[in-house]
């Protein structure tokens, strides 16, 4: 019978995998990074979450990005020492782009107030040492546009941003979005096109999320490689947004695609974030933590996952 077009696909990208790996076998040496986004665990103790993840064998989480003002933010040298506590280290900040901070808005006054959210957050990655900042062009949760110029002004927007994260040594994580959640950017395309048009040196790479590729690209594993060396971290979840393994991801595709483009060096990272299938995820961010579920959670995650790490290691 002959294979259907994404099987096809499937059967190359195993194919170049198994050719490079033959070809330069000390590039695949080194396992994937592994990291957690533990904003997601809503309303906890830091200590507690980072309990749970490094009880589930990770060495690394991405942190929330909370840093609004002076007073409403969290502290980087408690966060820090928490971290070094646990023997963890940040991945990175994941971006909370809500409707009230902006990039794309046409009030200057919300788009004024994104840039300094941006700015907070790229000082407290840099403070405990994260290696990324995640930016939404868009407001999370609107998915209609305002109106013709959003992407003008959420490029104008981030290009004044562009000094800090050099200054700051942070990469700029440009993360598509699918078009249910937000009106701008959804593609790996759209992607490369926003960060054209943005142009500033510091502000080149992207975020990625198999979720979103799922309904926004043709094939995942073609999506990540697409990215190449610009994907310094993708998000991970299964079909139905839940832990890998509990839905119908081709999880094996994505594991050799992402060695493929060199996810297992240093600095780039695989970051699970199965938020379930919210049109607004933000709300898990302001919830009391549901412990059991979030334990069974991050463990069936990492479990699967790392198992058909190993499998996906032995092809030959």
């Amino acid at each position: 019978m002959k294979l259907q077009r994404y099987q096809e696909m499937d059967l190359e990208i195993r194919k170049r995998f198994v050719e490079e790996k033959k070809k330069d076998p000390q590039k695949f040496e080194k396992r994937l990074n592994l990291s957690w986004s533990i904003w997601m665990f809503g309303i906890e103790s830091l200590e507690q979450s980072l309990e749970r993840v490094n009880s589930a064998g990770l060495d690394y989480v991405e942190l929330k990005g909370d840093n609004y003002t002076r007073d409403m933010r969290s502290d980087p040298e408690k966060t820090l020492s928490l971290l070094n506590a646990a023997s963890m280290k940040a991945s990175g900040v994941i971006g909370i782009f809500a409707p009230s901070n902006d990039l794309s808005s046409s009030d200057p006054y919300v788009r004024q107030n994104a840039v300094d959210y941006v700015r907070n957050q790229v000082e407290f990655a840099h403070s405990v040492g994260g290696n990324y900042f995640i930016v939404v062009p868009s407001a999370v949760g609107r998915p209609n546009s305002i109106d013709s110029s959003e992407f003008y002004r959420s490029t104008s927007a981030l290009r004044t941003c562009g000094a800090d994260f050099e200054r700051k040594g942070v990469k700029a994580a440009i993360e598509p979005i699918r078009s249910a959640e937000v009106s701008l950017i959804h593609s790996v395309e759209d992607v490369k096109r926003y960060i054209d048009a943005v142009d500033h040196p510091a502000i080149t790479h992207i975020n990625g999320d198999i979720y979103h590729m799922l309904t926004e690209e043709h094939h995942i594993g073609e999506a990540i490689i697409a990215c190449a060396s610009r994907l310094v971290n993708l998000h991970i979840a299964d079909t139905n947004r839940n832990a890998v393994g509990k839905g119908m991801m081709d999880i094996d595709s994505v594991i050799m695609a992402s060695y493929i483009v060199g996810m297992n060096e240093d600095g780039r990272f695989l970051t699970f974030e199965p938020l379930g299938p919210y049109p607004d995820p933000y709300v898990l961010a302001n919830e009391p933590c549901r412990v059991e579920v979030m334990d069974e959670l991050v463990h069936n995650s990492v479990n699967y996952f790392k198992e058909r790490e190993e499998i996906v290691r032995e092809l030959s």
